[in-house]
């Protein structure tokens, strides 16, 4: 049988948080425990646990699927290798859309994924959300997610727009925006393919929310598209070029260009 110090040691390679956060995984640990009692031994079927999951974060895999969750505003979601692991940078699209959306209105999410966006606007606004996704994986981790935090949002399984027939008041999604060739890409390969890629410049999906987006907005909606830090200037262009009006990208807490928006006259 061996210690809480012990396995932090054997395991030194590792990062010291995310070993602390695999060790809280246990029942009974935390973190001040942790700390206060490295002396503390780990049953060997725990530590055969902790073994398999530093293996797997050694091999890369994020730490978000060895958990089974991940923080999101002021909520913690469940997450599996079927979505993409919500990152902090998308905060910025809920924000945007709590200020664009008004009562009673209705929201639209676009490739929800574990459903962060869209269960963040059920639980702070009292508009109606919709959410879709193509992937009936993704789509049922989000509805237990919303089940979970008692977010009243429709799901709908869709490619985009094509299972949708009513129109909106806003539509934001946060969509694939990796171009194919990116050398970041092996970094990702835990993350679900088609969550990340989109074309050889990583705007495919983007040109065809925004080509798209007149037929599913209300007269004065609004769309809102997460993106990459250096495709700010071509998603503008996208939405001049399809008539939008009021156009500007917000930018993240780094500083760098992640949200374009537009409304529909």
């Amino acid at each position: 049988m061996s210690t809480i110090g012990e396995w932090l040691g054997a395991n030194a390679d590792l990062d010291r948080l995310d070993r602390e956060l695999l060790l809280c995984e246990l029942p009974g640990l935390t973190r001040a425990r942790i700390l206060a009692a490295p002396e503390a031994p780990l049953a060997c079927a725990d530590r055969a646990r902790l073994d398999h999951w530093s293996a797997r974060r050694r091999a890369g895999e994020p730490l978000a699927y060895l958990t089974g969750s991940r923080g999101f505003r002021d909520f913690d979601l469940a997450v599996t290798a079927a979505v993409l692991i919500p990152r902090p940078e998308t905060e910025l699209l809920v924000e945007i859309a709590l200020e664009l959306v008004q009562p009673g209105e209705r929201l639209l999410e676009l490739g929800t994924g574990s459903g962060a966006v869209a269960i963040a606007l059920a639980r702070d606004t009292s508009a109606r959300v919709t959410a879709v996704d193509v992937c009936p994986d993704a789509l049922a981790v989000a509805t237990a997610n919303a089940a979970a935090l008692d977010a009243p949002v429709e799901w709908v399984r869709s490619d985009w727009y094509a299972a949708l027939t009513d129109r909106y008041h806003l539509i934001v999604s946060n969509p694939p925006y990796i171009a194919a060739g990116d050398p970041h890409l092996p970094a990702l390969r835990h993350e679900p393919f088609i969550a990340l890629v989109s074309g050889a410049d990583g705007l495919d999906a983007i040109r065809h929310i925004v080509d798209a987006a007149p037929d599913h907005l209300e007269p004065g909606g609004w769309l809102a598209l997460e993106h990459g830090f250096d495709q700010g200037d071509a998603v503008r262009a996208l939405l001049q070029q399809r008539g939008f009006e009021r156009i500007e990208t917000r930018q993240d807490l780094a500083g760098l260009d992640r949200v374009s928006l537009g409304r529909w006259s």
